[in-house]
């Protein structure tokens, strides 16, 4: 027997899509149809509150999985292959050490020929710049870094080499999705392509999305993203977002996806957020520093006259000692000078 994911037909390909990005697709196994939905053998014990069931599953086709076992790359250099790398769409991108550049043809072409749903690999060079844009050097396959991603019903027209993109925060984006209300306004600070907001419009019903971004290519791919997603109450928008947030009517949820330095615009946020309103911030830090961190939160709002609680869930290893965390930042209406505590 085989631990499914059992997720309707029309959410299918962007659920199996996000199950490989992240690691969590049972290859060993074929996915099949169930009446109106599709068994996805997975690798963990839940998803995204899809119903789990144990079946019994034909065998897929058994191939080359990993592209370190093809990799034509000398025994000794083995050891240092990257063990995961990011896929945007049919584009792959990936970080690799300095030992291992003379063969980064050899390691391109070992992920597509295991991942045959590539098109393209890129040498990553990290993140450059204001707009946090990727430096990409193509090392195998054919065409531009310009593709489509999907994920939970949406398709989402971006390029990494133009504007900003994380493809691992596609159940972060679902998550939150999932929390909006019926009419609600919500601004995303930092917003890239939209894809909270698409995927939020998608999911829910929210009086209107505003989409900010420094980036004047973020606006094209967002306005693209709406148009094509058939989605009339996104609001793409290009400026500093510190500024223009004050130009948008108060919030009832806001999206700070900065996680190097959002916690610098929380006061503005909190500023503009209705009571009962939650930001959602991230934030790479380092874990032992993280309580004291919550507690600085807590008590600089005080001092600005917010009285909020936060609730927060780490959502991957950055680092040997640093992790990126999601916070839900909660304003309530302030009675007191005296903080709720931080769970």
């Amino acid at each position: 027997m085989t631990r499914c994911v059992r997720v309707p037909k029309r959410e299918g390909e962007s659920v199996r899509s996000a199950l490989f990005s992240e690691g969590l697709l049972d290859l060993g196994a074929r996915i099949r149809a169930d009446g109106d939905c599709l068994l996805i053998p997975v690798t963990c014990d839940s998803y995204q509150g899809y119903e789990v069931v144990e079946a019994d599953m034909a065998v897929q086709e058994q191939r080359p999985t990993d592209y370190r076992d093809v990799a034509d790359v000398p025994e000794e250099l083995k050891e240092h292959l990257p063990s995961s790398f990011d896929v945007v769409g049919d584009v792959a991108m990936i970080k690799l050490p300095e030992e291992l550049k003379p063969y980064a043809g050899e390691i391109g072409e070992a992920l597509l020929k295991v991942n045959r749903s590539l098109r393209i690999v890129f040498e990553d060079h990290g993140v450059k710049g204001d707009f946090r844009i990727r430096e990409l050097e193509r090392i195998a396959g054919t065409g531009t870094s310009e593709t489509v991603h999907k994920e939970f019903g949406v398709r989402l027209y971006t390029d990494p080499s133009r504007v900003y993109f994380n493809p691992r925060l596609s159940s972060e984006r679902a998550r939150i999705a999932n929390l909006v209300q019926d009419g609600e306004t919500v601004i995303d600070m930092f917003g890239g392509v939209a894809p909270f907001g698409t995927v939020m419009c998608h999911l829910a019903k929210p009086e209107v999305v505003y989409s900010i971004d420094l980036n004047p290519e973020a606006e094209h791919f967002a306005r693209m993203n709406a148009e094509r997603n058939h989605i009339g109450n996104l609001r793409p928008m290009t400026g500093d977002s510190s500024v223009l947030v004050h130009t948008l009517p108060m919030a009832d949820r806001i999206i700070m996806n900065l996680p190097q330095i959002a916690d610098r615009f929380l006061p503005v946020a909190l500023s503009r957020l209705n009571h009962g309103g939650t930001v959602h911030m991230y934030k790479i830090i380092e874990r032992e520093e993280f309580p004291g961190f919550l507690e600085g939160l807590v008590e600089a709002a005080a001092r600005d006259g917010h009285s909020i609680s936060v609730s927060h869930s780490e959502l991957k290893t950055y680092s040997p000692t640093m992790s990126v965390y999601s916070l839900d930042v909660l304003k309530h209406r302030c009675r007191s000078r005296r903080g709720p505590q931080v769970p």
